[in-house]
């Protein structure tokens, strides 16, 4: 079979590498986009999106048909899963929108994902391929490029591996492995009118306590109401083939308030999710190939910044490819130097934040309630790092 070359390849249509597709080719360079599923789909409910996020939609000129399908929390709020008391609000009003320029907004993965679908099919630089599964890649100084299952093979100058968690392209740059947290994900979304909360229907709800915490919001026009229990899986630790088992779940929630047990008992329990991580590595360039998303970065859920940090590295490629045009080697350079720093920073913290919502220390407990409780919901001095115009990823 024939190898297809091309300018730019992206091996992944997940929400990084649709978006990398519109933001190379509105940066003036064609661009083959590689999905191995037969239709462009997205596992889960909901995303959180915070205002470095919401930036890059901007850029990219999709932020109007992301609010059309979007909800606004008012809050976000922080409960404690055995006692239910509550630890800390944060405002996520106008003293928030103000300081950041953009909303936090809470969203369905699949409509966000259509956005995308639908900007890269009406560029005339994308052509989006599907049933696609890429099994080998290779690069060098000169080019880079890969083969898939059925046979075909694609040059380019250009390839970037958007490939996910356990990505083939990554295989060029590093051979670590996912580092298993021991945690286990249940995730589904109810009808709204369904559903009966503490608190209001448009804030986030986190509960935590030791080992376990549930996050609440809405998704779709507040439509439906997204869940995600996570829990300590001991099964996952002793690596049993089947990790995390419904009776596991309801056993660790059994211990907290009967707020949290009730809204546990309604998630969706046909598929759990275990939850793995990867060590920041030095570089994510090997040749002409280049990482982005998860297949770079996968991290820990607890900043919500999983595909934000993938949408950074998208506006940031694109970037580079209008400053430094058909010098690829400088492209991914700039590139690199950029991404590397600010998602490894967000990768180790996001491991430190699950610590402190997890902990069953004593002390670190005492600690983390007293801040919480003593700190004012309009207190965003934790958050300048991450969502500030000025941070590392407005721009290469």
């Amino acid at each position: 079979m024939a190898t297809t070359t091309v300018p730019t390849l992206i091996v992944g249509g997940g929400i990084g590498g649709l978006a990398a597709a519109l933001a190379v080719a509105r940066a003036g360079r064609a661009v083959h986009l590689l999905e191995r599923a037969a239709e462009f789909t997205e596992i889960g409910a909901g995303l959180q999106f915070g205002p470095n996020a919401i930036r890059m939609l901007d850029r990219l000129g999709l932020l109007d048909e992301l609010l059309a399908v979007a909800v606004l929390p008012r809050h976000g709020v922080m409960r404690h899963a055995i006692t239910a008391e509550p630890l800390t609000t944060l405002d996520l009003g106008s003293a928030f929108r103000e300081r950041y320029g953009y909303p936090y907004v809470v969203v369905h993965r699949s409509d966000l994902l259509s956005i995308l679908v639908d900007a890269c099919r009406a560029e005339p630089g994308i052509q989006l391929e599907n049933n696609k599964t890429v099994v080998e890649a290779w690069a060098d100084g000169e080019a880079a490029g890969v083969r898939c299952a059925d046979g075909s093979a694609y040059r380019a100058a250009l390839l970037v591996g958007a490939d996910g968690l356990r990505s083939v392209v990554r295989t060029l740059v590093s051979a670590d492995e996912p580092v298993p947290s021991g945690y286990v994900a249940y995730r589904g979304a109810l009808p709204m009118h369904e559903v009966q909360t503490e608190v209001d229907n448009d804030d986030v709800v986190l509960w935590v306590g030791p080992g376990l915490h549930l996050i609440q919001y809405p998704v779709r026009r507040g439509e439906l109401y997204n869940q995600v229990a996570v829990f300590r899986s001991e099964s996952f630790r002793r690596g049993d083939e089947v990790v995390g088992p419904v009776g596991e779940l309801f056993g660790r929630f059994s211990e907290t308030c009967e707020e949290v047990q009730r809204h546990v008992s309604r998630i969706e329990t046909a598929r759990s999710w275990p939850i793995y991580d990867r060590d920041p590595i030095p570089t994510w360039v090997h040749g002409r190939a280049v990482l982005l998303g998860d297949a770079a970065h996968p991290m820990l859920q607890y900043l919500g910044q999983g595909a934000c940090q993938a949408l950074e590295d998208a506006l940031v490629l694109g970037d580079v490819v209008g400053t430094c045009g058909g010098d690829i080697a400088e492209v991914v350079k700039a590139y690199d130097s950029v991404r590397v720093p600010r998602a490894g920073l967000c990768q180790t913290r996001a491991r430190m934040w699950g610590e402190v919502w997890h902990t069953n220390d004593p002390v670190t407990l005492g600690l983390r309630d007293r801040y919480m409780c003593a700190r004012e919901p309009d207190d965003y001095s934790e958050l300048d790092w991450l969502y500030a115009a000025d941070s590392s990823a407005a721009s290469a």
